[in-house]
């Protein structure tokens, strides 16, 4: 469990960090086409290449992992990419972090170590087919739902030409694309358990390419939640939804379940609630820490910060900030930038 937990971590700290540094090589290439000339300079670019390498490393490890542990470990522990990339940026990047962010990565770390604590390994001796067809009937009609909701509420603003946040729209782009990464998951470690159980081996590679055009479904919706909303909100909801849904649909199609042991069962519990807070609080840290009383304030916010905000106030930056991203089990991940946060 521990060797899975360990490749989870690894996957996803390569899938992010690769992100970010796929996104900082692209600030000196041109606009990714099928030019020969274009392949050559992305190619040719030290560090978008290295970006592309830890990002496809990443995704290899995370794909291992799920084909020794259940979805119920994998995917919440997939969480902690957002702890591991606000690690990274601040001491490669030099970006600021205050008292709140670091609480929260404290948070993801003890929840990654009671998952491992409490997760267990599960032979799965069968699939409950009979199952599959009821969860992909209800992820239909929830989408269906979630989308004539969303029809609904566009509707209505265009009627009474409303102007302010989107929250509704915000939070339904979120839900739907943390779903299909969470499903995401589920597929490969589908492909996984048939594999095992005897089925021909191209069920491995069938369910992976399932896997990524789900990924890929999902990124465009979450790309459409971040077009027009905040950052903030479509985060929060595509962290949240990719784990529970991963978790859920990991019991119902693949009949994972929780550790017969009560402290086992304990420990998993808190695990995911822990990851889930810190999640939610690394994404809203800013939000959080500007609604408290001022003495709070500065007491979470450090020095570092403080002097970085003035020296570069967010109406001057002329130049693309360095992006955060938030993590999914699969090979596509968010890439938002931090004015965006703040609108």
């Amino acid at each position: 469990m521990w060797e899975s937990v360990a490749l989870t971590l690894a996957g996803a700290a390569g899938n992010n960090v690769g992100k970010v540094l796929q996104k900082k090589g692209t600030h000196i290439l041109p606009p990714l086409s099928f030019k020969l000339k274009v392949i050559r300079a992305y190619a040719l670019n030290r560090l978008w290449i290295s970006g592309f390498l830890m990002d496809m490393c990443g995704a290899a490890l995370m794909l291992t992992a799920l084909s020794q542990a259940p979805v119920s470990v994998v995917q919440p522990i997939a969480g902690c990419g957002l702890a591991i990339l606000c690690v990274f940026s601040h001491f490669y990047l030099k970006e600021s972090m205050n008292g709140l962010d670091w609480v929260a990565i404290t948070l993801a770390g003890l929840g990654t170590i009671g998952v491992g604590v409490g997760g267990e390994e599960q032979k799965v001796d069968k699939i409950p087919l009979f199952n599959i067809p009821w969860l992909v009937l209800s992820i239909v009609i929830l989408f269906v739902l979630l989308n004539t909701w969303l029809h609904i509420y566009k509707r209505q603003r265009r009627e009474q030409e409303l102007t302010g946040p989107e929250v509704i729209e915000e939070i339904i782009y979120g839900l739907e694309s943390g779903i299909l990464f969470g499903i995401s998951s589920v597929i490969s470690k589908t492909g996984f358990v048939m594999s095992e159980m005897g089925f021909p081996k191209i069920v491995v590679p069938a369910a992976i390419s399932c896997s990524v055009g789900c990924s890929a479904v999902g990124f465009v919706y979450q790309t459409r939640g971040l077009k027009h909303g905040r950052a903030i909100v479509v985060s929060t909801c595509t962290s949240v939804a990719s784990i529970v849904s991963g978790v859920v649909a990991g019991m119902i199609a693949l009949d994972e379940h929780l550790p017969t042991a009560p402290t086992g069962r304990f420990f998993l519990l808190l695990g995911w609630f822990f990851i889930i807070t810190g999640v939610i609080l690394l994404v809203s840290s800013t939000r959080i820490i500007a609604r408290l009383p001022r003495s709070v304030q500065k007491f979470l916010k450090s020095n570092v910060e403080r002097t970085h905000s003035i020296r570069r106030p967010s109406s001057a930056r002329g130049k693309d900030p360095i992006p955060s991203t938030t993590i999914h089990a699969s090979t596509l991940h968010l890439l938002t930038s931090p004015s965006k946060e703040k609108a």
